[in-house]
Parts: structure tokens; C-alpha cells; sequence
């Protein structure tokens, strides 16, 4: 199981709830003790002025991804607006050895409307040809079509699966994962309830055992990132051993 961790999981969120922390190195340091193997890197808004990702030189450290958090956004189909959002990001993947960009299409960047998606397709394919030795990983919260229309549109385009944002959508895993397995490269492990709270792992409606089970029997054996609820601050590490166990109970090799 290649398991991994979204960064800022390991860290207080004194910078945000999903901010690249002050001292990120630190949390590359826990790793190994923790029997992690990567941590998913993130830009946002807030912190892309001054985001590490451009100014330090990352190729050393075990980076599976860029979540590129500052896409969510209402101008996602702006060809101006990812030129200077997501270019960047790219350019300094690339320079640093990271092999994938992850773009949340949720929220404010959701997919759904057809237009806003053929927009977006126009656009996104672009990128993937210019850098076409990136993968492009979207996370999409919507459904079946939606997916479809995006992920299959070029080769080097790939799903994460979110299990929290899939099961409060009230989707069947099953029926998904068989539909899409070749071609997702990463998945989010996330417990959630039908309304759409993120709570602890074993606590909500997510069915971890069985999203594990067909994973397995689809012979899926690319990365988990955990990214799951926060609990008392400053006590990140217990909290995620604490989630390590449950989730790794669910899992039968």
C-alpha cells in the first residue's frame, strides 16, 4: 500500500486548514516513523505568492503530487487566469522532479455546467500537450458523465478518486471504481457522511472495507493520500496513527 499524506495533515493549521505549513520540512522528516511514502503538495490562493514549490529546489524530497487548491475558482475556464495559476505550477513540477498536478474540480471549479466544461476541455488539453510529461489528476466531485467527458479526453489525464466526496454525493463505489480504475492514479482516503462532513475514519458513511476490496480485485496498486478530519491541534501526529490503524484494519491485502 503506498501510502501517503496530504501536506499540512502532520502540522497545526496556524497558516489554514489546508495550507503548505511554515516549517513543511518537518513533516517530511516524520515520515518514515509513520511508514508513510509521500506527501500530496499544496498551493493555495493564500499561499502561492510565496509557496516554497517556486523559490526551493524540492526534487530531493518524495512529492507525489501538486494539489493545485488555488484552481477552485469560478475563472477555472479562463484561459488568462490558468495561464497565470497554472503554469507556473507546471513549469516548477517540472523543474523539481514532481511527476503529477492534481486540480480539484469541486466547488467554485465544479464541471457541471457543460459549457463551463467544454470551456475548461478546450483549454485544460493545452496544457497536457505542452507538458506532456506531466499527469494531470482531477478530482471530481459530480458524476459518471462528467467524469468521463474529462478524464478520457487525453491520455495523460487521471482521476483522484475522493472517498469521502464520492460517498456524500451517494454514489455506488462499486459500480465507479470498476467503470474507472484504469485510470485512477491516486485516492483520497476521507470518511464522510451523506450531508458531507468530513469526520473521523470508521465514523461516517464512507464503506472503507469495500472501496479497499474492489480496489484490490481491480489489481489497484498506485497511491492513497490520507486526508482526513483534524482533530485536537497539536496533536496531528496521534490523530493520524490513530487513522492509520483504523484505515489499514479495512485493508486486506
Amino acid at each position: 500500500m503506498k501510502l501517503g499524506i496530504v501536506q499540512g495533515r502532520l502540522s497545526p493549521p496556524v497558516e489554514g486548514f489546508q495550507e503548505c505549513p511554515k516549517d513543511w520540512e518537518k513533516e517530511f522528516n516524520t515520515l518514515d516513523s509513520l511508514g508513510l511514502k509521500h506527501i500530496e503538495w499544496i498551493v493555495t490562493k493564500q499561499s502561492f505568492k510565496d509557496n516554497p514549490l517556486f523559490y526551493v529546489d524540492l526534487s530531493k524530497y518524495p512529492i507525489s503530487s501538486v494539489c493545485a487548491d488555488n484552481l477552485i475558482d469560478t475563472y477555472i475556464a479562463n484561459d488568462s487566469f490558468l495561464e497565470k495559476n497554472l503554469t507556473p505550477i507546471c513549469e516548477h513540477a517540472l523543474k523539481n522532479g514532481i511527476p503529477c498536478i492534481t486540480i480539484p474540480l469541486l466547488e467554485d471549479s465544479s464541471m457541471n455546467c457543460p459549457h463551463m466544461r467544454c470551456q475548461f476541455l478546450h483549454i485544460i488539453k493545452y496544457y497536457a500537450d505542452k507538458y506532456n510529461d506531466l499527469i494531470f489528476s482531477f478530482e471530481i466531485e459530480s458524476h459518471e458523465y462528467v467524469i468521463k467527458d474529462i478524464i478520457y479526453a487525453r491520455e495523460n489525464f487521471k482521476l483522484t478518486y475522493d472517498t469521502g466526496n464520492m460517498t456524500s454525493l451517494g454514489i455506488d463505489h462499486e459500480y465507479y471504481i470498476d467503470k474507472f480504475h484504469e485510470k485512477i492514479n491516486n485516492v483520497h482516503l476521507k470518511d464522510r457522511t451523506f450531508n458531507g462532513e468530513t469526520v473521523v475514519p470508521g465514523k461516517g458513511k464512507t464503506d472503507f472495507e469495500k472501496i479497499f476490496d474492489i480496489l484490490l480485485d481491480n489489481k489497484y496498486s498506485q497511491s492513497y493520500t490520507i486526508q482526513t478530519a483534524r482533530e485536537e491541534s497539536g496533536c496531528e501526529i496521534d490523530t493520524i496513527k490513530k487513522h492509520m490503524v483504523v484505515l489499514k484494519d479495512f485493508y486486506h491485502d
